[in-house]
């Protein structure tokens, strides 16, 4: 699938925020670079994936479960006979310990089988590698004395020698016969041995090696020589201390090296679930459910929800295409939300097609599309010296050579930029090849002959996004039927637009226009007519079922109280 409309239909910016919700680097790349499904089937195993890990966060909430990185190269390093460093060793711990974490979370509830079964399968923990790893190494730089006996017989030994260097080091500073020739009374270390600070005119009188000099050249660091040995000891004690880190390192990377080709496994398992976990995590955010997938090329979704609107602002839409009709003609004014219809259709149907739940109401039914072709938004180029509508019919000659019966195309202001009449015939020229080749469209428009096409056209279907008048703001329902009126000399009215300057337009209207755009304004009022009756019918049900319920009740208590008399009758 063309990536173009990833960006057009946003679904870009929901990548994002998944991304966001992904534990590891790989993970995030993965979720980057995710592709929608090709077939009804893939998109059914993918989609009831991350339904098995949103029941499983819903019952067991989150996993333990932590970030690692490129672990199986330091894995195929460690096989290859390579010694691993301590942070890589404390990664392969880490990473052991998500196996475990999730294996654990797997089985924290009773469940059924499930998709994803395969994947928690495939962990392999090993928590007695991951423990003695975690046991013995305290941080990228640092090993733990308790790593082996040797190492800490080492370091006692160490520890030892450095009491005494420092004792006698502290007796040379506190002799009033030495310390004057210091230039500080303090002991520090240079090329890994202790040393004392001599003024450099004095060097003479403090025996021992000098190892260093100052930058002013009025200090040099000497090692005195009562020192000496016990500083050799100590270099030939630390030197045995990192032979022995080296031995300790070099059999943990046996042990991981070892672990091949099942650590492989578990690692791609582990990258899947925190995928699917950031999925399951963005549904539940998004209050997202899974939709049902149609074998056929038609779609319905109820009370959908473009995901990228504040859920307390959006208003959803109940739409369908591919059953009774095959292409939806939307109208109504600027504003009223027709954009966001459109652009909700083909983005709920990208997120499906790439596993992901999307914010719609039970019963609803999306399609695979092999493509997603829209033409949305301004897309002038001045780089190419373009105009607007040059650079969407370049959009649409595209998207005429790509589409297929298996495609969805989506239109936002079809052919507008141009003449009226010139641009109406255009767009019901293309509505109408689109048709002949039997692919799935939804336009939006305000031409009125293109209006008048679904009127006297099998398969194509008007729809409108309500626009109030009184309030001068839309509601952002889509009603499917009706096409909408235009309302640009209410909404002018209502702006301050002298009221002589709206009749000299209407004047100025062709007849048929103005009958047209009368008849729909009659319908809008005839719909809100059945609506009110209808929200009145559906009250006195509501009024006569109570009532009903009351007299059942009373009736019930009376034939209680009946039976409890006689009973008290019959006793007497």
């Amino acid at each position: 699938m063309d990536t173009a409309y990833k960006k057009t239909l946003e679904l870009d910016k929901v990548l994002a925020r998944a991304v966001q919700l992904c534990a590891c680097r790989e993970t995030k790349e993965m979720m980057q670079d995710l592709q929608p499904c090709e077939t009804p089937e893939d998109e059914r195993y993918a989609l009831e994936q991350t339904n098995a890990i949103n029941s499983l966060l819903i019952k067991n909430g989150s996993p333990r479960f932590g970030s690692v990185s490129e672990v199986r190269r330091v894995v195929a390093h460690a096989q290859k006979g390579g010694i691993l460093s301590m942070g890589e060793l404390l990664e392969i711990a880490a990473t052991l310990r998500n196996f475990a974490g999730l294996s654990q979370w797997y089985g924290l509830s009773e469940h059924d089988m499930m998709p994803t079964d395969d994947l928690f399968y495939s962990l392999a923990p090993q928590p007695v590698l991951e423990r003695q790893i975690s046991d013995s190494i305290i941080s990228p730089e640092e090993m733990a004395d308790t790593a082996s006996t040797t190492l800490a017989d080492l370091r006692r030994k160490i520890r030892q020698t450095e009491d005494s260097i420092r004792t006698k080091l502290d007796a040379i500073i506190k002799n009033s016969t030495t310390n004057k020739f210091l230039q500080d009374a303090v002991v520090s270390l240079r090329n890994g041995r202790y040393v004392v600070p001599v003024r450099a005119e004095y060097r003479g009188e403090v025996g021992g090696v000098i190892h260093d000099v100052s930058s002013s050249g009025a200090t040099v660091f000497v090692e005195p020589t009562a020192v000496v040995e016990a500083n050799a000891r100590i270099m030939q004690l630390r030197a045995q201390e990192q032979e022995e880190i080296t031995r300790i390192l070099s059999a943990f990377s046996a042990q991981v090296g070892s672990l091949e080709p099942q650590f492989s496994y578990s690692y791609d398992a582990m990258l899947k679930i925190d995928l699917l976990l950031a999925k399951a995590r963005l549904a539940i955010e998004q209050g997202a459910f899974m939709p049902a997938v149609s074998d056929t090329i038609h779609f319905k979704l109820n009370k959908a929800r473009h995901p990228l609107i504040d859920k307390k602002k959006v208003v959803p839409v109940d739409i369908a295409l591919g059953d009774e009709y095959d292409t939806l003609v939307i109208t109504g004014p600027n504003t009223g939300g027709k954009t966001v219809t459109i652009k909700t259709i083909g983005l709920l149907t990208l997120m499906a097609q790439c596993g992901l739940h999307i914010p719609a109401g039970d019963g609803s039914t999306i399609r695979v599309c092999q493509r997603v072709l829209a033409d949305i938004g301004d897309e002038q180029s001045i780089a190419q010296s373009l105009s607007t509508f040059s650079s969407h019919m370049t959009n649409i000659v595209s998207i005429l050579k790509h589409a297929t019966p298996q495609s969805l195309v989506l239109f936002d202001e079809l052919c507008a930029g141009t003449d009226p009449d010139e641009g109406a015939a255009l767009a019901i020229s293309i509505l109408y090849r689109l048709r002949q080749d039997g692919i799935r469209t939804m336009a939006t428009t305000h031409y009125s002959e293109i209006k008048l096409y679904p009127l006297s056209t099998t398969g194509v279907e008007n729809a409108c996004c309500e626009f109030s008048v009184q309030t001068l703001s839309p509601t952002y329902r889509l009603l499917i039927g009706i096409p909408g009126k235009s309302n640009a000399f209410a909404i002018s009215s209502k702006i301050g637009l002298s009221a002589d300057l709206i009749e000299d337009a209407k004047t100025r209207i062709t007849k048929e226009n103005e009958n047209f755009e009368d008849v729909i304004a009659d319908l809008e009022q005839s719909r809100l007519t059945i609506e009110k009756e209808q929200a009145e019918i559906n009250r006195y049900k509501e009024e006569a079922a109570s009532l009903k319920k009351q007299l059942e009740e009373k009736q019930e208590r009376l034939n209680r109280s009946r039976d409890r008399v006689l009973q008290e009758a019959n006793q007497q």
